[in-house]
């Protein structure tokens, strides 16, 4: 089979699940499809590379993590500063204490996470965040990657990750707050 007839067939058989992949990681249709095809247009020119060691839709798989840390490592970049000016006052001193108590008990736990409604609103809470936060929360709490390594693909330090994370959870906190809990 040629290397053009082999892509074709590559391209029939894993474009559902990379789109899948990709639009979960980018969270936009239009991105991911873009995406995806860079994926392609990588393999066929690095061919020759492929040594058939994994299965294709592997490497395939591995092209698209790279390309989509490009794309946000692009976008983090270009991405302005977050100001936190709502959770500290001017003294660097939380404005509400509240972000820092613990839920409720009835509030807590595996159940929720077996609430439709609140996985729901969980994912929204999760898609408003800035994407230079996004994307490392998704990374560290959804693929459960290990610290080094999502400061690597996303060309950070450690601890601008930790911090990163830190404001990501006390946003996810608050649209929790506002988008669920305040609701029951």
């Amino acid at each position: 089979m040629t290397k053009n007839e082999t892509i074709k067939n590559w391209i029939d058989q894993y474009s559902g699940q990379l789109l899948r992949r990709a639009v979960y990681l980018l969270s936009d249709r239009v991105e991911a499809e873009d995406t995806v095809q860079e994926v392609f247009i990588s393999a066929f020119s690095s061919y020759e590379s492929f040594e058939g060691k994994s299965q294709p839709l592997t490497w395939l798989m591995t092209i698209l993590n790279r390309k989509v840390a490009d794309f946000y490592r692009r976008k983090y970049k270009s991405e302005p500063q977050i100001r936190l000016d709502h959770f500290f006052d001017e003294t660097g001193s939380w404005k509400n204490d509240d972000v820092l108590n613990d839920w409720n008990a009835e509030n807590k736990g595996t159940e929720l996470l077996d609430d439709t409604e609140f996985n729901t609103t969980l994912e929204d809470c999760l898609e408003e965040l800035p994407v230079r936060w996004k994307l490392p929360m998704k990374m560290y709490y959804l693929q459960e990657k290990k610290a080094p390594e999502v400061s690597q693909e996303l060309n950070i330090s450690t601890t601008n990750l930790w911090k990163i994370l830190q404001r990501g959870r006390m946003q996810l906190r608050e649209c929790l707050e506002f988008n669920w809990f305040a609701q029951l």
